[in-house]
Formats: structure tokens, sequence, C-alpha cells
């Protein structure tokens, strides 16, 4: 069973990477800029390099999906990178090449708010992608960066869906029919995006959860299966969202960045401003395998456990990282 997990950020240690080893875990995609410029980013880059000299029998750099062949042979787990913020290339459409030649494959054209490219799902108008939003899109079809949806608002993501040659994804988020909240996504959006060959990412983060952190692992579950009914499960996966470690500085991090001197809450609230315990059936990524269980009991064959839990998402790797023209 192959298990592909396209969102996490993490507090990265050698006591995380040991526990992606021990739950089988053979590919993450990772944040590695939330709000950084093009110079921060390849700090974070740097980072990571030294994690891959340090640990290089538990991780290894995946820039292919043939990695997650060779991360499964060696017994590694493959880390894959993304932004969730478009900040990384300025207003320089030139450092999306730079950028996935470095090793990005995933972009969000926005975090919560308005971007140079498209707008966020905390903004309270969705004029929808902006001129520089739609030579980015067609510069990331070009070279291979996947275009991400996950904060983003309605209208934006449906035009991304459209304007995008490739498919597109929401690596992490709910539908909203299930969960409602900002970050979660209603029925016409995840259509614009499945409907194209795009993916969905089930998020294990607790405020995307019916009953935050005490979801229950049938209600998850359930929820996949009524997305698979709604949408086929081809275009499914998981994008847990998991934060493992992180202090709560980092969350106002997430939030706020650069833009304001306020605190904002987002989807927390004004008690409770940091990271919500994660429910008991998902702690960290030894827990894979509850959701494979849970996948069973809701009436999931094998092969549509094998799709959601990885095989969807190697196929979208395989199918989207490939620069155009380049076989």
């Amino acid at each position: 069973m192959m298990r592909i997990d396209c969102l996490q950020y993490a507090n990265w240690s050698e006591k995380i990477f040991r526990q992606m080893r021990e739950g089988g875990v053979d590919a993450v995609h990772v944040t590695i800029a939330y709000h950084e410029s093009f110079r921060e980013t390849v700090l974070n880059f740097e980072q990571w390099n030294r994690w891959f000299e340090q640990y290089p029998d538990l991780i290894m750099k995946g820039q292919w999906a043939s990695d997650i062949d060779r991360a499964r042979e060696t017994g590694r787990t493959a880390i894959f990178f993304g932004f969730q913020n478009p900040s990384p290339i300025e207003d320089d459409i030139g450092l999306v090449e730079i950028l996935h030649t470095l090793g990005a494959r995933f972009m969000q054209l926005t975090y919560n708010n308005q971007s140079l490219l498209a707008t966020g799902c905390y903004e309270a108008e969705d004029p929808g992608i902006t001129r520089m939003g739609k030579q980015v899109i067609k510069e990331m079809n070009r070279v291979g960066l996947v275009v991400d949806m996950s904060h983003s608002a309605d209208r934006s993501t449906i035009e991304a869906a459209d304007l995008s040659e490739r498919p597109i994804a929401i690596t992490h988020a709910n539908p909203h029919s299930w969960s409602p909240g900002l970050r979660n996504k209603k029925d016409d959006v995840i259509r614009a995006v499945t409907s194209q060959g795009g993916m969905l990412g089930f998020s294990l983060y607790p405020h995307h959860l019916k009953g935050k952190t005490d979801c229950t692992l049938e209600s998850f579950c359930q929820m996949v299966a009524d997305t698979a009914d709604k949408f086929g499960v081809k275009n499914l996966g998981i994008g847990s969202d998991l934060c493992q470690d992180q202090p709560d500085s980092v969350v106002e991090w997430m939030r706020v960045g650069r833009w304001s001197k306020e605190i904002d809450y987002g989807e927390g609230s004004a008690s409770a401003p940091g990271f919500p315990p994660m429910p008991d059936w998902f702690q960290d990524n030894r827990h894979f395998g509850n959701i494979e269980a849970g996948l069973r009991a809701v009436g999931f064959s094998d092969e549509n456990v094998s799709d959601l839990m990885g095989g969807n998402w190697y196929r979208f790797f395989a199918e989207n990282f490939t620069p155009r023209g380049v076989t």
C-alpha cells in the first residue's frame, strides 16, 4: 500500500522522520514557504539539503514520481516541496522556472489574502484571477509547477481550474457541506477542479473537521465516501495539513506574516489562537493505518483504499511535475 500525504508543515526533526518510516509514509509534500521572499525561500531549500545529508537513511529529495519508487525500494520517505503563497516569486514571473528547477512542485496562488495572482478565502470580495495570475498559471503549466488553490476563494479557484491547461489541486481541504468554514470547499468548486482531472486532498487539521478535535474516524471516512460518490474516487487523496510539534508562534506567522500588526485568529478563536489538538486517531505519521482501516470499514475496496492513500497522488505527480515537452 503506497502512502502519500500531500501536505505537512511540521517542526521537522529526526523524531518525525523516523515516525514517517514507522508509518510507512512513502512521500510527503512539505510546505517550505508561507510568506517568505525568494531569498528567504532559498534558505529553506538549503536547510532541507542539510537534512537530506544528515538523515540519508530516512528521507530523500523528491522531484519526480519515480523518486517515490526509489524511496520505497530503499526504505525512505521522498520529500516534495511546495509553497502556501506565491511570495517566493515576488513580482517576477521568471522565478517560476527557477523555483521549479530548485525542486518546488506546488504553489498556492494565494494564502488567505488577496495576492498579485488571485483572491484568498478570507477576503470579502473575489474578483478572480488577476492579469499576472493568468500569465503565472500559463508559466506554471509550462514548467510543471502545480497550481494549488487550497486557501483561495471560490471564484478564483473555479477560474484557475478553467484557465489552467493542466489539472490543478486543492491539496488540503474538506467539503464545505460536511464541515462549513471559509477554508473548506463548496461542491461547485470541488467539481470544477476534479472534473478536469484535478485533485482534492482531505485535511486532518481539526478546524477543517466536523466536531474539530472530537471528529470521529467514522465521520471522516464517511465524508470521504460521500465525496467519492459525488466526484469519483480517482481524484481524491490525503493532504493531512499535519503541523506536528509547532509552537503557537508559528500559527501566528502563518496567519499574519508581515501584513498586519494585529493577530489574525483565522479559523481559531480568540480564546484558543494556537494549534488545536489533533483527533486521537491521527496524532502523527504513524497513524495512517487508522485511516486505511476506517476507509475499509465504510465500504471502500482494497483497490480504492490504495488509490485514496497514495495511488491517485502518484499518478497526478507523474503527469504534472514534468515540464511541457519533456518525457
